[in-house]
């Protein structure tokens, strides 16, 4: 899928004939996927966020509750990133009514598996099923780039894309474009009982590169989309080495050289940090290798004396959806 996001948003999308309430979920990702720093990205299925929007009269943004592995985030709209993205719709559409937010958390923060993004995508994707006509998934990306500004200072797009579309996607300011992989292609990943800040993570990049590095690391990117589109595993499995942000994150990661080895050890087609980390993955060729390589890797984490959860994931993992409901937490 190759689409620019350069279309008008039509400011005739109008809530009325929908329905008054929409839930939706969107699932945890891998952002950089190494070699795509704040670029490339792929869902996993299993872990995600949920959200329940309720259509209001009054013409705002307010975050009713917040449910889950996390409630402490800010209810303040324009300090929350799921707030933030609606209020970006709101304003874009110059829509007369608002939205009511209710969120459950089901990705950690500072677990390096977008949970930020989860929460964006979740509450765009739900409060678009009460637009008539809705917009498309693509048309969505730009206010869920405002809402993940909120939570890392930038706006990134390597997590929100693959929730939007689904699977593996090449993500820039402006385009998303989903790349696909053979299904049999899965992705091993694990996270660590703590917490990495995402600012944290990116402060660690401060510094001086060298040219090389970017030329090395060009050409890895280069070698994995080669081999994703061909199918050729070879081809990913010499390009999946992230010279340029591994080494300078690593050592935020406990015990991150034995846990990557632990994939490694299992055939992987390579292994690296999952967005700001802790979190960590390995890309494998068969289902059979990545659920192997998953228990490897929570045992070298054990060995630090961290507990550690972990999933097991096409690739090719699925797009946010619309659910029938919360559960009885929300």
């Amino acid at each position: 899928m190759n689409s620019s996001l350069s279309e008008p948003v039509m400011a005739s999308s109008h809530p009325a004939a929908r329905p008054p309430v929409a839930c939706a979920f969107a699932p945890a990702s891998v952002g950089n996927v190494g070699v795509g720093f704040d670029l490339l990205g792929h869902s996993v299925a299993g872990a995600g966020d949920r959200a329940e929007v309720r259509r209001i009269d009054e013409p705002e943004v307010r975050i009713a509750a917040i449910h889950g592995c996390v409630t402490d985030l800010p209810t303040d709209p324009r300090a929350n990133t799921a707030g933030t993205a609606l209020l970006s719709l709101r304003a874009a559409l110059d829509l007369p009514c608002g939205f009511e937010l209710v969120l459950h958390k089901g990705i950690a923060l500072g677990s390096g598996m977008g949970g930020s993004a989860a929460s964006c995508v979740a509450a765009l994707v739900a409060a678009n099923a009460l637009l008539d006509p809705p917009l498309s998934r693509e048309a969505l990306y730009a206010f869920a780039l405002d809402g993940e500004a909120v939570a890392s200072g930038s706006r990134h797009g390597d997590n929100l894309g693959s929730m939007l579309l689904g699977g593996l996607v090449l993500a820039t300011h402006e385009r998303l474009l989903r790349i696909d992989v053979p299904d049999a292609w899965h992705c091993a990943l694990v996270h660590p009982h703590v917490v990495l800040e995402t600012r944290r993570a990116r402060a660690a990049l401060a510094g001086n590169y060298a040219l090389g590095e970017f030329v090395a690391q060009s050409t890895h990117l280069a070698l994995v989309l080669a081999g994703c589109y061909r199918g050729d595993a070879a081809l990913v499995r010499e390009g999946l080495k992230d010279v340029l942000v591994e080494p300078r994150r690593a050592p935020l990661i406990p015990h991150f050289a034995q846990v990557k080895q632990a994939a490694l050890d299992h055939h992987a087609l390579g292994a690296s940090i999952s967005g700001a980390g802790p979190s960590v993955f390995g890309w494998y060729d068969n289902r059979r290798d990545a659920e192997a390589a998953s228990v490897a890797m929570q045992a070298a984490f054990a060995d630090a004396g961290l507990d550690s959860d972990a999933w097991v994931s096409p690739v090719n993992g699925p797009a946010a959806t619309l659910i029938d409901s919360l559960g009885d937490d929300a």
